[in-house]
C-alpha cells in the first residue's frame, strides 16, 4: 500500500471568498466572541499497490484491473490533550469492521491515551474498495482462495496501520479553529425499495476554520449508497464520495474533505449505473455543499462530550440443525453458510442469538449532535430521530464503528426483503432480528443525546 505524504500545506482562500463566507456567519449574538478549539487534520492514501478482491458485490469473480481514483482514509482531530482528545476517521471502503477499530483504538490508546469512546470510525461504503478480514465473511461463493485471502489479510493489516497514522497525523496537527455547521441539499438519493418512498436529502456539513478565515476541512454527510459503479466495474474507487471530496479539495486548496454516509441502506444513487454518473453524483454533492456554505454557517460552541453505549440486538427464531442441514445441499450463499454453521455446531460452538451494537453520540454543547450507528441502517431512522429531536442540530450517521449487517426499522423488518432480512446471509448472521430492534436503538439514541436537543426542550425554551 503507498501512503501519502502529510497533507498539502494549507492555503488561503481566495479574499473575496474568505470575505463571502465570513460575512455569511450566523453568530449567536451581537458582539460575541466565538471562541477557538484545537482541531488537527490527516490524509492518508490507501490505495492498494496490488490486485486485490474488492467488496460490495458477489458478482465479481475476480481480483481488482486497476485504479480509476485513489482512496483515502481521513482523520479530525479535536479538543487538547486536557480536554481529553477525540478523533473522527473517514475512510474509503465499503465497510470497516469492528476487529479493525478495536485494534486501532487499543494503539491509540497505548501511545497517544486517547479514550476508544472518543473515537469514531465511519466508512464512505464505497463498493469498490478492496475486503477486508471480518468483513462480510460469506459474500463470495465460492469463497476466495487462498492466495486470495492472503492479499485480503495484508490488505487490512496495513490498514489498520494506516488509520493508525492518519490518527497521530491529525493529533499532531492541532492547531486554534474555529468550527460552522450548515445543512444543505442533494437530490440524487432515491429509495431503492419503493419508487417515490422516504428518502433523506440532507447534506450536514461541519467546517473547520483558521481564525483568519481559511477553510481547513470539511465533513459531510449524505444518506446514500456509494452504489453508480455496479458489480462490472473492477477498479478501485471511491465512486461518488469521492469525486465529492475531490471537487471540494480542488476547489479550496489546503483543504482536506471528509465524507460519512447517513442512514442509506434502502437508498441508491440515481441514475446508476455509470462511471461518469458516479463524477456527476459527486459533483451534485459538492455544489450542496458550496450553496449550504455560502448561504448560513452557525458557530459550533462548547464542550465535546462523547458517549457510547454496547446493547444487544436480539434475532428471531434460529434454524434447527435439520433446517441447517436441509440448507447445506444448495449450491449458492445459503449452502455455503449452512455448511459454515454446520462445521461450527460441530465444533461444539454456540451460534449467537444476538448482535453486539455499539451507539456513539458526539455532542458540541448545545450547538450540535453526532449519532453514530453501526451497519447499514435505513433511512426511518433518520426521519424519526429528527423528528423526536431537533432536527437542526442533529446529525445521524450510520455505517459507523462497524458494519455488521443491515438495520431494518419496524416496518422493513415486517416488510421483510432484502434489507429486512435477506441480505443477513451474506454478512453471516443466523436469522433475521426479532421485532423491538428499531426500538432499542432509538431508546438508547435518546440515552445519551443531552437533553438539549430533545423537541421538548426547544419548544419550552424561553
Amino acid at each position: 500500500m503507498r501512503m501519502a505524504s502529510p497533507h498539502r500545506t494549507l492555503a488561503s482562500l481566495p479574499l473575496a471568498c474568505a470575505v463571502l463566507l465570513l460575512c455569511c456567519c450566523a453568530w449567536p449574538c451581537a458582539g460575541a466572541v466565538q471562541k477557538t478549539v484545537l482541531v488537527g487534520v490527516g490524509k492518508v492514501d490507501i490505495t492498494p499497490t496490488y490486485p486485490i478482491r474488492l467488496s460490495g458485490y458477489a458478482a465479481r469473480k475476480t481480483e481488482s484491473e486497476g485504479v480509476a481514483q485513489r482512496i483515502y482514509a481521513k482523520a479530525l482531530a479535536f479538543g487538547s490533550d486536557r480536554q481529553k482528545p477525540a478523533l473522527l476517521l473517514t475512510v474509503d471502503n465499503t465497510g470497516v469492521p469492528g476487529t479493525v477499530r478495536d485494534k486501532v483504538v487499543a494503539r491509540l490508546k497505548s501511545h497517544s491515551g486517547v479514550d476508544p469512546d472518543r473515537v469514531a470510525i465511519c466508512s464512505t461504503h464505497t463498493h469498490s474498495a478492496p475486503l477486508l478480514s471480518g468483513y462480510l465473511s460469506n459474500l463470495f461463493c465460492p469463497p476466495l482462495s487462498r492466495e486470495e485471502q492472503s492479499r485480503v489479510d495484508r490488505y487490512t493489516r496495513e490498514l489498520v496501520d494506516a488509520l493508525e497514522r492518519v490518527s497521530v497525523e491529525a493529533l499532531k496537527d492541532r492547531r486554534p479553529a474555529l468550527l460552522f455547521h450548515t445543512q444543505g441539499s442533494a437530490a440524487f438519493a432515491a429509495n431503492r425499495r419503493t419508487p417515490g418512498g422516504p428518502v433523506d436529502h440532507d447534506v450536514p456539513v461541519l467546517v473547520a476554520r483558521t481564525p483568519a478565515g481559511t477553510t481547513r476541512a470539511m465533513l459531510i454527510g449524505y444518506a446514500c449508497h456509494c452504489t453508480t459503479l455496479t458489480g462490472e466495474f473492477n477498479q478501485v474507487c471511491g465512486d461518488w464520495a469521492g469525486y465529492a471530496a475531490e471537487h471540494l479539495e480542488q476547489e479550496i486548496p489546503g483543504a482536506v474533505a471528509l465524507v460519512s454516509i447517513g442512514c442509506a441502506g434502502d437508498a441508491n444513487p440515481s441514475p446508476r449505473p455509470g462511471f461518469e454518473l458516479a463524477k456527476q453524483h459527486g459533483k451534485a454533492l459538492a455544489a450542496g455543499v458550496r450553496d449550504a456554505v455560502s448561504r448560513t454557517l452557525r458557530p459550533v460552541t462548547g464542550k465535546l462530550n462523547c458517549r457510547t453505549r454496547a446493547i444487544e440486538l436480539p434475532y428471531g427464531p434460529l434454524p434447527t440443525r435439520a433446517e441447517w442441514e436441509s440448507r447445506a445441499s444448495q449450491t449458492n450463499h445459503i449452502g455455503q453458510q449452512a455448511r459454515m454453521n454446520l462445521a461450527r455446531l460441530e465444533r461444539g460452538e454456540t451460534l449467537p442469538r444476538y448482535l453486539p451494537y455499539m451507539v456513539q453520540t458526539w455532542a458540541f454543547g448545545k450547538t450540535l449532535a453526532l449519532v453514530l450507528l453501526p451497519g447499514e441502517v435505513v433511512v426511518d431512522y433518520s426521519l424519526r430521530l429528527k423528528r423526536e429531536l431537533d432536527a437542526s442540530r442533529l446529525w445521524v450517521t450510520a455505517y459507523a464503528n462497524d458494519v455488521p449487517c443491515y438495520i431494518p426499522s419496524e416496518r422493513i423488518l415486517k416488510e421483510g426483503g432484502y434489507e429486512g432480512g435477506g441480505a443477513m446471509v451474506y454478512y453471516d448472521r443466523p436469522a433475521p432480528f426479532a421485532p423491538g430492534v428499531e426500538e432499542r436503538i432509538v431508546k438508547t439514541v435518546h440515552a445519551l443525546v443531552p437533553a438539549a436537543f430533545k423537541v421538548e426542550a426547544r419548544r419550552s425554551a424561553p
